[in-house]
């Protein structure tokens, strides 16, 4: 079971997202959206929606923060383990509770507006569980190990983490990890590998090309390309006809 978990599961869902991502774009590619309800409800959307995006873009960053940027390098700029223990818990929590409140209004809005929730799909509440359950999980396992120096996960899950990369996943490294850090663990790796089935794919859609592409080029209107203008009564000059015929 450890080498299952630590050592085929991860790629496993590496796999499933990018295999996930060739074929939706493929085969489902107007399917790729997050179905947007604004249409329905717009008040309580436009409050709930930055709030989770805030919260869950802040938890994605304190992630491959604390994943991927080794303890010696936080140490060489001055933030020791107590100063990140620190601002990890509270910046993690804060990020963690944004995120679930942001989701708790979203829930809401869907189980109590009627259109909202016709258009609540099994797929939409299968998705809602795996990733509610993975930041809950997350905020659980910093809680519980929060007194004192906290938990370091920094010498077991993201050494673990980085061997990943390296193609020598050192499943040893995970023997201690507390069973919270390891099911929150576990329920990310199944997140990950259910994104692209999911709206979350929207994720992959940023609009990136924005901060390359050309400006856009505004001309005003040409008569003679476009057409006469409209008459505008009231506004336009009137020609004064003299008798006979004559102007």
């Amino acid at each position: 079971m450890t080498v299952f978990l630590w050592a085929v599961l991860p790629y496993a869902a590496f796999v499933s997202l990018v295999a996930g991502l060739v074929w939706r774009h493929r085969y489902d590619r107007f399917g790729w959206t997050t179905r947007s309800s604004q249409v329905y409800e717009s008040r309580l959307l436009n409050i709930a929606s930055p709030v989770f995006h805030y919260g869950i873009l802040f938890v994605l960053a304190g992630h491959l923060i604390g994943l991927f940027v080794p303890e010696s390098w936080t140490d060489a700029i001055g933030v020791h383990e107590r100063a990140y223990h620190l601002f990890s818990l509270y910046g993690g929590t804060l990020a963690g509770a944004l995120a679930v409140l942001g989701i708790g209004a979203l829930v809401y809005r869907r189980r109590t507006n009627a259109p909202v929730f016709r258009a609540t799909t099994a797929n939409d509440k299968f998705m809602y569980v795996f990733l509610v359950g993975a930041i809950l999980l997350g905020m659980a396992a910093k809680l519980a190990h929060s007194t004192g120096t906290g938990y370091d996960y920094r010498h077991s899950l993201a050494p673990w983490a980085r061997s990943l990369f390296r193609l020598s996943p050192e499943t040893g490294l995970m023997a201690d990890v507390p069973a919270l850090y390891q099911a929150h663990a576990v329920v990310g790796m199944l997140l990950i590998a259910l994104v692209p089935y999911t709206r979350l794919v929207h994720m992959f859609s940023a609009p990136v090309q924005y901060l390359v592409r050309p400006y856009v080029v505004y001309r005003s209107r040409d008569p003679e390309r476009l057409g006469p203008r409209p008459d505008r009564p009231g506004w336009e000059r009137a020609e004064v006809r003299q008798p006979g015929g004559g102007r």
